[in-house]
């Protein structure tokens, strides 16, 4: 069963369960997907489908910060129920040692030496955890070492 198929059958139960939650947010993405594929006039596998629930998922993180500066207790849990539908979808979440593995072995890879290849570094390492880490912790992990 492709993502697109698991999508609609998830959508269809939540339906049936009247979990809106998690009828929003499956109909969220798949309106995204709908949406690239009418815009690029493609058929989107399930990576493509992977990139567009991760996009959803980093939406929906940045925004908790300023929920919680305002104190809107009722959205902060709706977002948490939201990013746990978003995260049953994706892989396995690397931890962040294993993050800082990939990190250094990609660092080693590429010869770099300062701030200067943090680029050359970033273009490595994010497709050995697309889908699987948040660039921004990625990031974070990369500048720290070259900075030393």
């Amino acid at each position: 069963m492709s993502l697109k198929e698991r999508l609609l059958q998830d959508m269809k139960d939540a339906m049936k369960a009247k979990d809106t939650v998690r009828k929003n947010t499956v109909q969220l993405v798949r309106s995204g997907v709908l949406q690239i594929e009418k815009d690029k006039k493609i058929e989107l596998d399930d990576e493509g489908v992977l990139d567009v629930i991760a996009k959803e998922l980093k939406k929906r993180r940045d925004s908790l910060p300023e929920f919680e500066k305002s104190g809107r207790t009722d959205l902060i849990e709706n977002l948490n129920k939201e990013i746990e539908v978003l995260l049953g979808y994706l892989p396995e979440q690397l931890t962040e040692e294993e993050i800082q593995v990939i990190v250094d072995e990609t660092i080693k890879e590429v010869q770099a030496e300062s701030m200067k290849d943090m680029g050359k570094v970033m273009a490595a390492v994010t497709p050995k955890v697309k889908g699987r880490a948040d660039n921004k912790i990625v990031s974070n992990y990369v500048k720290k070492l070259l900075q030393k």
